[in-house]
């Protein structure tokens, strides 16, 4: 205790020992510091200092998404190829109508029958895993153009899930690494199923989990197979 006293007393004469300028520059420095540290603010300081680094993370992560969207929607083989395939079915995808947002849920995409394309930028960690996630919805999106999907019939929906997880890249080893999911045998088809139930579990039209699974396990055959517009699962 004694010798914490002293100290405060040290760096208390260094700092009145200080002329104006020294002693403005030192004062500046400590104000950057604690800004960027968040260390030595009052409680008050630091909800707002959290507050303002929430908002800096959010901006960050929304361009972020935007630069990569852009990039893609130029450059990506997957990306180009679905914009292609949905601009021949009437849906344009374009940047307009892929808005990166931040979402409340747990998921990194979405896409609304409205003719939207959603990109979660606070859920997207990797460049890789937001190409999966554009791919994925521009597949809702072909299906609901050529196929016209009733979204509360839940067969319409586990199958449009599974094309989606299936084709996308959604369930490549490097996702499931990231999950913590691994696996070999027939893993692509485990993943795919378990993705596909999970969105249907969502609907308000399903009952449980177990009812989920048993949807996705009656369409998964036929809905497995069918690549459209790809020729094959990439």
């Amino acid at each position: 205790m004694a010798a914490s006293d002293d100290n405060k007393k040290e760096y208390q004469r260094q700092y009145l020992a200080m002329d104006a300028k020294e002693r403005g520059l030192f004062d500046g420095w400590v104000h950057a510091a604690k800004g960027f540290t968040g260390l030595g603010l009052t409680a008050e300081e630091r909800k707002e200092w959290e507050l303002k680094q929430g908002f800096k993370k959010d901006l960050d992560d929304c361009k972020r998404c935007e630069k990569w969207r852009n990039k893609m929607l130029k450059t990506s083989p997957l990306v180009t190829f679905m914009t292609a395939q949905l601009k021949a079915s009437g849906f344009n995808a374009t940047a307009e109508n892929m808005p990166c947002v931040k979402c409340s849920e747990k998921r990194s995409g979405g896409y609304s029958p409205t003719g939207e394309i959603q990109l979660c930028y606070n859920n997207i960690f990797f460049k890789g895993h937001q190409e999966a996630t554009m791919v994925h919805e521009m597949i809702h999106a072909y299906d609901d153009a050529n196929f016209k999907l009733d979204w509360y019939n839940l067969e319409h929906h586990a199958c449009t899930e599974i094309r989606a997880a299936s084709l996308s890249g959604d369930c490549k080893w490097t996702q499931e690494f990231m999950r913590g999911n691994m696996g070999f045998l027939k893993h692509h088809q485990v993943c795919v199923k378990r993705r596909a139930a999970l969105s249907v579990r969502e609907n308000p039209s399903c009952k449980s989990d177990k009812h989920a699974e048993a949807v996705v396990n009656k369409v998964f055959q036929s809905c497995f197979t069918d690549t459209r517009p790809f020729d094959e699962i990439y």
